[in-house]
């Protein structure tokens, strides 16, 4: 029996379906859900370039399973860019448009289908899961699908100078009138970062660090950089064709490559239309180790949302977590952009925060490390908290560990790292609903200056999503 019997009339034989939880783009919780996917983003421009044309569908545009599956029947192709958090909307999407569309085939790729494929592989309806990167092997896969096992290694581009520039008016439109008039798309909406329209774009791929949380070295090899002639002639060009407010650089590590920065120091002030506020993300330690650049960076050229992933204000679980950064490397940070910030307080310039991100709830961490944490982040001056329990992925060292000890309490519906459920056994979570909350406040503020104690931080009212 046909569940799903109301559909919409075809275009293309293949169907790219946008992931994201139901209504993202109709009545956002926020921001952040609205933002695009750059694998889609990459990937159907270069079909669309090469003559193979999709249609684009969107989880994040309806409201219910009933309302999508009007947008998915009569396909022979299915493609999904699945990361882990939109892995239990993928596993729901395939399994409708099976049974729409019995003889189609369903392809999957990205983050989750890496680091996860034996996860993806237990699924009947992934009919081919693609590891690692997809620019140079998708172009095959849509046009002879069955050539290929079900298991395929993907093949990448050395440099990212070999990618097309996306074709923004490719990615999924807001569907409600009140969303639409605020999302400037295909740019971008706003999240407190910088003014509207946002541009997301990337100028590195992959962090070359090892820390024992993260799963992306596992994911895709480092790539080269693009040029920064570029990177700038395309923020040019969507200036001149839609307007730009801000740009968020979605690298996972953009403070590194002296020379490549060097360079952006040189030319974004002086080439781009104007040199537009924007967020990226570095290092404490190389903060330490290149504290001119940095301070260059966040002066000339509207660095002025710098994420750092200090994670912890312990010695202890920093080398527990394989940061290779220390506490004096955090602290020197933290003092550094606060001198910064307040010279260009007093001079009337746009003030720079971080954007700092904080774990807890980690495996082995005590409680004295977790005030060392809270403390850590009282010291920062201004400072846009994003705090997190540790959440352990797949494809991550730590990750794998947890998962084989049976530790893990990750699941398919809760695929997130938010401070708000408990991710793995053994963890005392009161402990850090009670810490959070403001019960140890006592023991956190001891140490700290009069200025420091006061600040309020490590509220939950500061708490954002990571």
């Amino acid at each position: 029996m046909n569940l799903w019997p109301f559909h919409t009339p075809t275009k293309n034989k293949i169907l790219w379906l946008d992931l994201g939880d139901l209504g993202d783009l109709v009545n956002p919780a926020g921001p952040h859900e609205q933002w695009q996917d750059h694998g889609l983003g990459l990937l159907r421009p270069i079909m669309h370039q090469n003559g193979i044309l999709t249609d684009l569908a969107s989880t994040r545009a309806a409201t219910s399973w009933e309302q999508l599956a009007t947008q998915l029947k009569g396909y022979e192709i299915l493609l999904m860019n699945v990361r882990s958090y939109t892995y239990p909307v993928a596993y729901k999407a395939a399994k409708i448009f099976k049974e729409l569309n019995p003889q189609s085939w369903v392809i999957v790729g990205g983050m989750h289908a890496t680091v996860a494929s034996d996860e993806m592989l237990a699924v009947d309806e992934f009919d081919i899961v693609c590891q690692g990167p997809g620019e140079n092997i998708i172009l095959d896969l849509v046009r002879d699908p069955a050539a290929f096992p079900r298991l395929v290694m993907g093949v990448g581009a050395k440099s990212m100078a070999e990618w097309p520039k996306i074709d923004r008016e490719l990615w999924p439109k807001p569907t409600s009138r009140k969303l639409a008039k605020n999302f400037n798309w295909p740019l971008e909406p706003e999240c407190g970062w910088g003014p509207p329209p946002v541009v997301t774009l990337m100028t590195s791929r992959v962090c070359p660090w090892q820390c024992v949380f993260c799963n992306e070295n596992s994911y895709i090899p480092n790539m080269g950089r693009p040029s920064v002639d570029s990177v700038i002639d395309e923020l040019n060009y969507l200036d001149r064709k839609y307007g730009v407010g801000s740009v968020v650089i979605h690298d996972s590590m953009f403070f590194q490559g002296p020379s490549w920065l060097e360079e952006w120091i040189e030319k974004y002030p002086r080439k781009a239309n104007k040199p537009w506020p924007y967020w990226a993300a570095g290092r404490a330690d190389t903060v330490r180790q290149w504290p001119d650049l940095f301070e260059a960076l966040v002066k000339e050229t509207n660095w002025t949302t710098i994420s750092i992933g200090f994670e912890s204000g312990s010695d202890r679980i920093l080398r527990l977590l394989n940061k290779e950064c220390t506490e004096e490397d955090n602290y020197f940070a933290i003092d550094l952009l606060n001198r910064i910030a307040d010279e260009q307080k007093r001079k009337g310039k746009i003030i720079p925060y971080f954007w700092s991100n904080i774990m807890l709830g980690i495996p082995g961490e005590l409680p004295e490390d977790a005030f060392k944490t809270m403390r850590m982040l009282k010291r920062m001056k201004y400072v846009m908290p994003s705090i997190s329990f540790y959440a352990p992925y797949p494809g991550s060292a730590l990750g794998y560990q947890l998962i084989a000890e049976g530790k893990s309490l990750m699941s398919k519906e809760n695929y997130h790292r938010y401070p708000d459920d408990e991710k793995v056994i053994g963890v005392n979570y009161q402990f850090y609903r009670e810490l959070l909350a403001g019960k140890y406040d006592h023991e956190i503020n001891s140490g700290l200056t009069a200025v420091e104690t006061q600040r309020a931080t490590a509220s939950m009212e500061a708490v954002a999503k990571a």
